[in-house]
């Protein structure tokens, strides 16, 4: 059993194809099958169902992968250690929530370059289903979300943390004064607000839905900190994560209300797939998120 054909099975697993794990790898379909071929007589079990054009592992085939996800990842550590000249290099592809890009990558990035310089990093912005989707797909390699708290036993998660979020206004709007907000004074306010459907607009959709209440913003736009500044500006008033508004708060340009019967629970989480293989390079850029705080 050599580290090439476990490499190729770990590929056919993720991307459920044998062509796509071969055009990954640079091996043509029939090198690949052969492999698995070779693989499974040697370990006595079937890895894979065909049906079609569709391949999927079998039960003995996720056992198996766990093994030579450990495998590979030890052959990694030992080349690791045993060769001081050693860097981890490669591509990381992360999916995103877009208000997320500013504090874990504008406002970190040169920090984790300057550990590891031959890790190239791939951000893609995205709403929280679609976030799913790429990695579902494996198209991303992790995820990293800011929404409900997530359960599922198809990820792995390696790093949360509970996020504060407020409605706010500018330190000018009459309610600033107000030390306690129903939602009936909210709607007569012109609101600000990200997407329709996306993650804490959403979020915010819902509770108000509680209520038989319905908002209807003049403005949408993907920018939290856009939003953020139109309402120091007294342009209207939005639902906004506390890392966002930190320096509006501090600067007295704005006011979070404290609203009664309003309680939203907002998560950064980062996880994923749990048939994901951890390369080196990604479990260098884990590590270097889950040590960002968005309290901070």
């Amino acid at each position: 059993m050599d580290l090439r054909s476990l490499e190729i099975f770990i590929q056919v697993a993720e991307l459920n194809s044998f062509t796509k794990a071969g055009e990954k790898l640079g091996y043509s379909q029939p090198t690949v099958s052969f492999q698995i071929k070779q693989l499974e007589q040697e370990l006595g079990v079937q890895l894979f169902d065909r049906i079609g054009h569709t391949v999927s592992l079998t039960d003995a085939g996720k056992d198996a992968l766990a093994y030579a996800q450990k495998m590979c990842h030890m052959s990694q550590e030992m080349i690791l250690g045993a060769s001081r000249r050693y860097e981890v290099s490669g591509n990381v592809h992360i999916g995103m929530a877009d208000s997320l890009c500013s504090p874990l990558i504008a406002r970190e990035f040169a920090k984790f370059r300057e550990t590891y310089p031959n890790v190239s990093l791939k951000v893609t912005p995205a709403g929280t289903d679609e976030l799913y989707r790429l990695l579902d797909h494996n198209e991303v390699d992790l995820v990293c979300t800011l929404d409900d708290h997530i359960y599922n036993m198809t990820y792995v998660m390696v790093s949360e943390e509970k996020v504060g979020a407020h409605i706010i206004v500018s330190s000018k709007n009459p309610l600033a004064l107000k030390s306690k907000v129903t939602i009936d004074d909210l709607l007569s306010q012109s609101f600000i607000l990200t997407e329709k459907g996306m993650s804490y607009r959403r979020m915010l959709d819902e509770h108000l839905a509680k209520y038989s209440v319905e908002i209807h913003p003049v403005l949408e736009m993907s920018s939290a900190d856009l939003i953020c500044r139109l309402v120091e500006k007294d342009v209207g008033i939005s639902f906004l994560p506390d890392y966002v508004t930190e320096n509006a708060i501090k600067e007295k340009k704005a006011v979070r209300l404290e609203i009664e019967d309003f309680d939203v629970e907002l998560w950064k989480q980062i996880f994923h797939h749990r048939d994901k293989w951890v390369s080196s390079q990604m479990e260098a850029f884990i590590k270097h998120l889950s040590g960002i705080s968005l309290q901070d």
